[in-house]
């Protein structure tokens, strides 16, 4: 992907991995516009980042999809990336019932919100010369961990999204990129202290450099062992690894 020259469309650009690729890029030389729920939040980004730009949207909302997407198209005619990284992990219990509310949030949120912004805007994509759509998943796509089932499964989903429309899109000017990071040092489950995760800014510099070249996923090294490990034997490696997090000997 090139990395200088875009005008870049954010979800989830207030905080964690989305704030520090919007930085990196806009540090870069592209156009950057962020987009979250929580204004004071993208205000406090744009403040510490002259020349970029926000967006408030609700990711959970089509209308507030659709009515973004218009106002994106108006006002920025030469946007040519689009970046779903918003997204939400809870816990849940999939050997119980599991929260509706949870459940309708996580799935609206990490599948719905990415697709339906991605259909509002792709007519426009395909008009740019060169342009890009992008989404960050997990190596929980390829491998769950038992306690954030739903999160995992909309990852998963999204994941097969992103392989179908790629094959679509052939031919066109619009690629599709997935990013699969692994557990980052985030506030997503309060993992910024996290040992075992990986700290923010080598996340940050090892997609950035993967970015830059020709791969269509985007796979961190430390998300390699679970993205490979798909297969018909994979689950003694999703005990293993499950136990790993847990603690279970």
């Amino acid at each position: 992907m090139k990395l200088t020259g875009n005008t870049v469309f954010i979800t989830g650009g207030g905080s964690g991995i989305g704030r520090g690729i919007a930085e990196a890029l806009h540090n870069t030389g592209n156009k950057v516009i962020i987009s979250g729920r929580r204004k004071s939040l993208l205000d406090e980004v744009t403040t510490a980042n002259p020349g970029m730009g926000s967006l408030k949207l609700d990711i959970e909302n089509a209308s507030s999809i659709a009515s973004a997407s218009q106002t994106l198209i108006e006002r920025y005619p030469d946007l040519n990336v689009v970046f779903n990284n918003a997204g939400i992990m809870q816990f849940d219990d999939a050997a119980g019932a599991i929260d509706e509310n949870l459940l309708t949030s996580t799935i609206t949120t990490n599948l719905l919100g990415p697709i339906r912004l991605t259909s509002a805007l792709i007519e426009h994509l395909k008009k740019q010369k060169e342009a890009a759509v992008l989404y960050t998943t997990s190596w929980l796509a390829f491998t769950p961990f038992a306690l954030t089932a739903v999160y995992c499964s909309t990852k998963a989903a999204l994941h097969s999204y992103a392989l179908s429309q790629r094959y679509k899109l052939r031919g066109t000017s619009v690629r599709v990129i997935e990013i699969v990071p692994p557990w980052t040092q985030t506030d997503m489950l309060n993992s910024t202290e996290e040992p075992r995760a990986i700290p923010l800014q080598e996340c940050l510099d090892e997609t950035m450099r993967l970015l830059g070249t020709d791969v269509d996923e985007v796979v961190l090294d430390r998300a390699k062992q679970l993205r490979n490990n798909v297969g018909p034997n994979e689950h003694p490696y999703v005990i293993e690894f499950n136990n790993w997090l847990l603690g279970v000997e």
